[in-house]
């Protein structure tokens, strides 16, 4: 009887442990497939709000076109020569456009009128690459000439071999090299292409560089805050370098995170950055820190390049690209009638950090170096 007890015992105690087991195992799968799902929703979420503003941009976009008819309607009335260039359908749309008076808007030509000069300033000189978009993060690294050593494929390989396979999809790298020498441009391209040729045919990785009509005339800057003259001139052009490159890549993807050509990284970097984004999907923020250097991880939401891009226009020959992402922090919470202490707390919502850093400079890199551009 006892035996027969201790059987009964056994089974029901077998049978409540394995009942407990699935239990569990069908609430843990319930709840990874919740946590899939919720990701998902965050994601499309994303993807939407990047979308409706895409449109407004778009719309944005024609009303400058529509600006740039009236003007020429404006310059070729009364030119008959002219005038005979145009179907009936453009002449139409010119009388028409031109009857009715507007405001002129503001445009990036007003703080870069030299760009006028040549159509193709805003077009990338060289572009190699898939061209891929709708990708979740674009990593963007401006590299220029240095006089020791570069450390751009090594960051690259950091990068690359980090990725898992999934990962390498949803994710494009946008090397932007700073030159006007075509002969070095093609010499760095040369040495990627043969480094990289599987990312670079696969879209992974992408190379642009600016044409040397982008660049005004950088010979005559004021010095400011105790800079020397190549020391103006060498920040004044990394203010352009980076909104040439945040200009490429904010079509390409609904985040976008700023690296250096000499960093390595932490593992799991990727996953870590989406699911931290994701997270914060109902802030209100505005740059996220990955890195405690300079301008380094600092990663921004695709539709906010556009104000930055245009804020850093305004002021690129003033001051240096951190102290200008800090004023727009500052022009947008900031209450001139409170104290430091009230804007850090504020500016705090918008700027927030992550630890530890994911981002490292090169420990081989001992001397930092200051290319300066020669024109």
């Amino acid at each position: 009887m006892r035996l027969r007890n201790g059987t009964v015992a056994t089974v029901l105690a077998f049978i409540t442990s394995f009942l407990t087991l699935s239990w569990y195992s069908s609430w843990q799968n319930g709840k990874e497939k919740l946590i899939a799902y919720q990701r998902e929703f965050l994601a499309l979420k994303e993807r939407l709000r990047i979308a409706e503003h895409r449109i407004s941009q778009r719309s944005s976009e024609l009303s400058a076109i529509v600006q740039q008819f009236r003007r020429v309607g404006a310059e070729t009335k009364g030119n008959k020569d002219t005038l005979n260039q145009f179907s009936d359908n453009t002449l139409k749309l010119l009388k028409e456009l031109t009857s009715k008076k507007s405001l002129q808007v503001p445009s990036i030509y007003y703080h870069l009128p030299h760009l006028l000069q040549n159509e193709g300033s805003l077009q990338p000189a060289v572009q190699i690459g898939n061209g891929r978009t709708g990708v979740s993060i674009v990593m963007g690294i401006p590299t220029v000439k240095r006089e020791v050593k570069s450390y751009l494929i090594e960051t690259l390989h950091s990068l690359i071999d980090n990725l898992y396979p999934e990962e390498k999809l949803d994710c494009v790298i946008v090397v932007f090299i700073g030159e006007t020498d075509i002969d070095y441009v093609h010499g760095v391209i040369a040495n990627l292409e043969k480094e990289f040729s599987k990312e670079i045919s696969s879209g992974l990785v992408e190379i642009i560089s600016p044409p040397a009509s982008y660049y005004p005339d950088l010979t005559n800057l004021k010095e400011t805050f105790g800079d020397s003259k190549d020391r103006v001139r060498w920040r004044t052009k990394q203010n352009l370098d980076y909104c040439f490159l945040m200009m490429y890549a904010q079509e390409k993807g609904i985040y976008y995170i700023q690296l250096e050509d000499d960093i390595i990284v932490k593992q799991n970097y990727f996953n870590t950055i989406k699911n931290f984004a994701l997270q914060l999907s109902s802030e209100e923020w505005m740059i996220l820190e990955f890195s405690q250097l300079g301008f380094i991880g600092k990663m921004f939401q695709a539709p906010d390049l556009t104000l930055i891009v245009e804020f850093i226009f305004m002021f690129y020959k003033e001051k240096p690209i951190d102290w200008l992402l800090d004023h727009i922090l500052w022009v947008k919470v900031c209450n001139p009638e409170k104290d430091a202490k009230h804007c850090d707390r504020q500016k705090a919502n918008l700027r927030i950090r992550f630890r530890p850093s994911l981002f490292q400079p090169n420990i081989k890199r001992k001397i930092p170096e200051i290319n300066i551009p020669k024109f």
